[in-house]
């Protein structure tokens, strides 16, 4: 006996409802990579073709001096050495005092539970101010150090919170049978809280990189004048400057005003802005996909 197969057509209201999704979600897309595009277009554009403007998201004259000019500039090679170094320590130490705190917060036989995490919640709404900060470092004789990049900022409030919550959802029982085997707290901490926190864990990882990634203001203020400590992201804001015409006293290495004689202001500026932008970039994929599935389990809870 022959059976039909029934085709089936999606309504009508179906249709137009895929197509506003396509057409809204390609004009998001189409959004959000122009300015990327465009810059860097620029970027792999001749300098001296780049002044008469019109660079959408194609090069006009493609060339690859504009990278190859800036690269010779001293103090971006050692900015980028310092911004690598103080986002894989400064992400690596963030990772393991947020996970160490978060996993004391959610130890229901932890007395001092209740205050510490209304200490912690008070962090994220008050704070010294700037000068107060600034003298306290000074005091600690941590200007001109690499530690600066990393001590201040490696206790997050949001972030402890966040792996606390995802720890909450966690089964106790492991935690438990754990105990029943004798395992003591570091060794549950460590052998089975972090395997299960690999979701949250990825998500806190990609915040504290992008954070420690795109920081300059540190730089600025404690290690201005340690040119062996400067950052990629402090080099570009020191170009952005020396582009717009401002004096600046804190150049080193080689003077930014001979780079400008060579290639364009707008070409430094788009070429650098990719160079300090990409790598970051790079990382995001591979965290991905544990990233929506770490902000949802992790989320607070009402």
């Amino acid at each position: 006996m022959a059976h039909s197969k029934a085709s089936f057509k999606p309504a009508l209201s179906d249709r137009l409802f895929d197509l506003f999704n396509y057409t809204f979600m390609t004009i998001v897309t189409v959004t959000t990579l122009y300015p990327f595009l465009h810059v860097l277009a620029i970027s792999l554009n001749d300098s001296v073709d780049t002044v008469r403007g019109g660079i959408t998201i194609w090069p006009r004259q493609f060339t690859f001096e504009n990278y190859v000019q800036i690269f010779q500039y001293e103090g971006l090679l050692t900015g980028a050495k310092i911004t690598v170094l103080r986002t894989l320590a400064g992400t690596f130490l963030g990772l393991l005092s947020g996970t160490m705190l978060g996993y004391v917060l959610s130890r229901a036989d932890f007395r001092s539970r209740k205050f510490m995490s209304v200490f912690l919640a008070l962090t994220m709404y008050f704070s010294g101010g700037l000068i107060p900060v600034f003298i306290l470092i000074r005091d600690l004789n941590m200007m001109n150090t690499f530690l600066v990049y990393i001590i201040p900022g490696m206790v997050s409030a949001f972030n402890v919170f966040v792996i606390r919550s995802f720890i909450d959802g966690l089964p106790y029982s492991l935690q438990e049978s754990a105990k029943l085997d004798g395992a003591g707290d570091f060794t549950i901490y460590y052998k089975i809280i972090l395997p299960l926190c690999k979701p949250v864990l990825a998500t806190i990882a990609l915040f504290l990189a992008v954070g420690q990634w795109n920081s300059w203001f540190d730089t600025y203020l404690y290690n201005g004048s340690a040119p062996h400590l400067t950052t990629l992201q402090f080099e570009l804001m020191k170009v952005l400057q020396s582009t717009q015409g401002q004096k600046s006293g804190m150049m080193t290495g080689q003077n930014m005003a001979e780079l400008v004689k060579q290639i364009s202001p707008e070409s430094i500026k788009m070429a650098i802005t990719m160079v300090v932008t990409v790598p970051i970039l790079v990382v995001y994929p591979f965290l991905q996909r544990y990233f929506v599935k770490g902000m949802t389990l992790g989320a607070v809870k009402s």
